[in-house]
């Protein structure tokens, strides 16, 4: 499966079954014509599902500290909300609770993170959540 892809860790299909739920990637895959076994393209899938499908492989690899890097700075609306809602979850569940860092210029992204570091030239200019920072009329509220 493209989720164990490069996984060295021994797996098994329920977890990368799990992995593609938390990263609500599950039901597309399900739908495609070989589920799981499908082979897929560059042109099979979206934007969006390409992201799930790799925000899964990192959750099935299960590491404390997840970067994501512009996660949905290339999606359309409906994709970047689904997106968003594997980050809530990975802050929420358990199982995959972790430290997730992300990068990103979008402000709908990471409205609901718990801090955000507002850099301007390199430079940490403000911290806070996004109340926080929206009260303090600095740099992040100006944006």
């Amino acid at each position: 499966s493209n989720i164990k892809y490069g996984c060295t860790c021994d797996t098994r299909q329920e977890d990368v079954e799990w992995a593609a739920k938390q990263a609500h990637a599950h039901d597309f895959i399900s739908w495609l014509p070989n589920g799981y076994r499908t082979l897929v393209d560059d042109d099979l899938l979206s934007g969006g599902q390409k992201q799930r499908i790799a925000i899964a492989r990192a959750i099935l690899r299960d590491r404390s500290i997840l970067i994501l890097d512009e996660a949905t700075s290339a999606l359309d609306a409906e994709s970047e909300h689904n997106v968003k809602g594997v980050l809530r979850a990975l802050r929420r569940e358990s199982r995959t609770k972790r430290t997730v860092i992300v990068i990103a210029h979008r402000l709908s992204t990471i409205q609901a993170v718990d801090r955000i570091v507002v850099m301007d030239g390199g430079q940490i200019v403000e911290m806070g959540s996004h109340g926080e920072l929206l009260q303090k009329d600095g740099l992040y509220a100006r944006l």
